[in-house]
């Protein structure tokens, strides 16, 4: 099974409730109530969210976060990367010479064709995607076509 860390499906609630208050400068301990994660988590995340640019810091008695740029701006590969770093979904997809068995794979070719998809897929779905009450099993948005390089 892939799956992202909790760090990064954390980044995602904070964010999409940055979202539902677009204007707004939010607390981080008032970001923590609404989403009800724990405070050093949530100021642990909106950290790292600061640092990759997504989010901005405001200082101040009204100090708090805001969304960096609109939600529909925002790709949820953005997200990704400023949580996990590159994606990929195996080592040898991201740089040669991170696999003792490289030199023999046939895969590695296949893998990062997968790995383009998946990459591709999570640019093309936003923020404002996310955001929106969505029933589970339902499509975020007609599925796009990815021509696989």
């Amino acid at each position: 099974m892939l799956r992202i860390s909790k760090l990064t499906d954390y980044a995602t609630v904070l964010m999409a409730a940055l979202a539902r208050r677009e204007q707004d400068c939010v607390s981080a301990s008032q970001l923590a109530e609404d989403t009800r994660l724990e405070l050093p988590t949530t100021a642990k995340v909106l950290k790292t969210l600061a640092k990759s640019g997504l989010v901005r810091s405001v200082r101040g008695v009204n100090g708090g976060y805001q969304l960096a740029q609109a939600p529909e701006e925002l790709s949820v590969a953005s997200i990704v990367r400023a949580m996990e770093g590159p994606i990929a979904l195996t080592e040898c997809s991201l740089e040669q010479g991170l696999c003792a068995h490289e030199s023999q794979c046939t895969l590695r070719g296949n893998w990062q064709r997968i790995g383009q998809a998946v990459e591709q897929a999570l640019e093309v779905l936003t923020l404002s995607d996310l955001y929106q009450p969505v029933p589970p099993g339902t499509a975020l948005r007609p599925a796009a076509t990815f021509k696989i390089m």
